[in-house]
């Protein structure tokens, strides 16, 4: 297994398809929730991770899941005081990435491919990468798959959740944490700006087909994995940026769907009857 490794191709995509598979199922919460602009948030702050971890001389990795866990949990902690959601969240994500680019320039002595981590670099990616990407999607659905029935209550209705003996907020906090890892290992593959994209793309796309949220999860790993293998693939034929052809695809993949589903619904309507 060790020398296949060797092959850039084959550990771009094994990391693009450890990525689609922790921020999709994650991503039919943050669709069911409206929480996209908490993912920009999150993902926005990752660069001041990035040059923090740099100016102290710590794993990026580290230094980016800190920064988004506390991100995310500042974002749950103000929410409701007196701002606006989306403000707040506008507010957090565009200073945090301003604050991040400018701690970047006060990095002497140290080479940063700041494109990189804004856009990502699949094709660069390490065997060390790979660990750490599918160690983290591994963490993610575990999470997922402990508090499932939990997260989809809370999801459903807080004060159903309550009445359950679930606490929502305890449900909202393990999102968090499962947000905070899927952009601290994606940020090497799509980069900071195209994060929230790869999370809410696959699991929209797949909203139309799925008749329960497992369904939909399941489908929206398969259209994630889908986009980027794909987004690779077309990235090496055509010569362009892989991160964004990846999102590109899957952006072509969410219109197809929507296109689709019409015709879809209408069959399974027609079967329902027909029985």
């Amino acid at each position: 297994m060790i020398p296949l490794l060797d092959s850039f191709l084959l550990r771009a995509a094994l990391a693009g398809t450890g990525v689609a598979v922790a921020a999709a199922p994650l991503g039919c919460f943050v669709v069911w929730r409206r929480m996209a602009y908490f993912g920009d948030a999150t993902a926005h702050a990752s660069i001041l991770g990035v040059a923090l971890a740099l100016g102290f001389q710590v794993p990026i990795f580290a230094g980016v899941l800190i920064i988004a866990l506390l991100m995310a949990t500042a974002v749950s902690s103000l929410s409701g005081r007196g701002f606006a959601m989306d403000t707040l969240l506008g507010v957090l994500a565009h200073s945090s990435l301003a604050f991040g680019l400018v701690a970047v320039s006060f990095l002497q002595g140290i080479r940063i491919d700041l494109m990189a981590y804004l856009f990502g670099d699949i094709l660069a990616v390490s065997r060390m990468d790979l660990a750490v990407i599918w160690g983290g999607a591994a963490l993610v659905l575990l999470l997922l798959w402990a508090r499932w029935s939990a997260l989809l209550t809370a999801t459903l209705s807080p004060d159903l959740a309550y009445a359950a003996g679930i606490n929502p907020k305890r449900e909202q906090l393990v999102l968090t944490i499962a947000l905070a890892l899927v952009v601290a290992t994606a940020i090497k593959v799509v980069g900071v700006l195209l994060i929230s994209a790869l999370l809410l793309i696959p699991a929209a796309a797949a909203r139309p087909f799925a008749a329960t949220p497992e369904r939909m999860a399941t489908i929206a790993v398969g259209i994630g994995a889908l986009s980027a293998l794909a987004g690779l693939q077309l990235s090496f034929m055509l010569d362009t940026p892989t991160g964004p052809t990846i999102v590109c695809f899957a952006a072509v993949l969410f219109a197809l769907t929507n296109l689709v589903s019409p015709v879809y619904r209408q069959l399974r309507a027609a079967s329902a009857q027909s029985r």
